[in-house]
């Protein structure tokens, strides 16, 4: 387990119970009382250190090397039951975008999401979760079958941006992201979207448009990474703590700016340290989500998304 410089009293506290543990294993020293009173420490320490997390420390969560990702939340919640699609049938295959059919019980759903890799490998093949225009243009692909089935869409959301190269810029990046926005807001049929990890500009609200938008208690939703608008404010990327306190980019401002319809608890640690109780928690939201607008006809519901996207703001006339 990798820890953040912020949990290292946790560290050393389990340093010290796992030592603890290891006298007691090897000499007949009764050291349960010492083991218990660790344990007490430990736990007030987890306690303090994730009550009080500032907006930098979540967006370091958000980035944990050992976060589960969109293909880990999609199997736990569909088990064999997904089946991945591909291609934008028009330029290729993107790795970064992922999507397709899977089940939550009886319940068929069509998937989609940005996917990151684990080591430098699949980081490279995924393309650090940094989607091209034909991802974008898969994704719709996907959502507009969804539509025609009758199929209720998911979108999580984990990206540090669209993919800003040249190569996507020509083949229309900014076109394939507002094409997207445009489309999803009256696509007849619900859409749920849940931000599992990173959510930044346009790269995030490329398949962010959702009935119910959601964010995980340690991610972070905003036009620009703290480090970028550090970097542009102040020239340098020192300032990125301020920047993510600026920015008003937690689960709590979200709420309070009514951007997002609410928040899902995780773990205390984060969803890293527990990954079932990230799923299991997930997967409730989902089916909760879905009971509410299952029943509402597809017209009002593309009504009520628009009027809900309308109303979002503070603006003079």
């Amino acid at each position: 387990m990798e820890y953040l410089d912020f949990e290292m009293p946790i560290k050393e506290l389990l340093d010290q119970l796992d030592k603890c543990q290891v006298i007691g294993e090897e000499s007949d020293v009764d050291v349960s009382a010492t083991c218990k009173k660790i344990q007490q420490k430990l736990d007030k320490a987890r306690k303090d250190i994730y009550k009080n997390l500032t907006p930098w420390q979540r967006v370091q969560l958000s980035r944990h090397p050992n976060r589960p990702y969109t293909l880990d939340y999609i199997k736990a919640l569909c088990g064999d039951t997904f089946m991945e699609l591909h291609g934008d049938r028009s330029v290729k295959d993107d790795k970064a975008m992922i999507g397709g059919l899977g089940k939550i019980g009886d319940q068929s759903f069509m998937f989609i999401g940005q996917q990151k890799g684990y080591n430098t490998k699949t980081r490279q093949y995924r393309n650090f979760g940094m989607a091209n225009p034909e991802g974008y243009r898969k994704a719709l692909r996907l959502m507009k079958m969804a539509e025609k089935f009758g199929i209720p869409v998911v979108t999580l959301v984990d990206t540090p941006g669209a993919y800003p190269g040249l190569e996507a810029e020509e083949r229309g990046q900014g076109e394939a992201i507002a094409r997207n926005i445009f489309e999803m807001t009256r696509l007849k049929t619900p859409i749920i979207t849940i931000v599992i990890g990173e959510g930044a500009s346009g790269g995030a609200l490329g398949i962010g448009v959702g009935d119910k938008v959601y964010m995980m208690e340690n991610t972070w939703y905003t036009v620009i990474s703290p480090e970028s608008c550090s970097s542009i404010l102040w020239r340098s990327w020192e300032y990125k703590e301020q920047a993510a306190d600026a920015l008003k980019l937690t689960g709590k401002d979200m709420k309070k700016l009514q951007l997002i319809d609410g928040i899902i608890a995780e773990p205390v640690g984060g969803a890293h340290t527990d990954r079932e109780g990230a799923f299991n928690a997930v997967q409730n939201q989902i089916l909760e989500a879905f009971k509410e607008l299952k029943d509402i006809g597809k017209e009002k519901l593309v009504l009520i998304r628009m009027d809900k996207y309308a109303n979002m703001g503070v603006y003079k006339e």
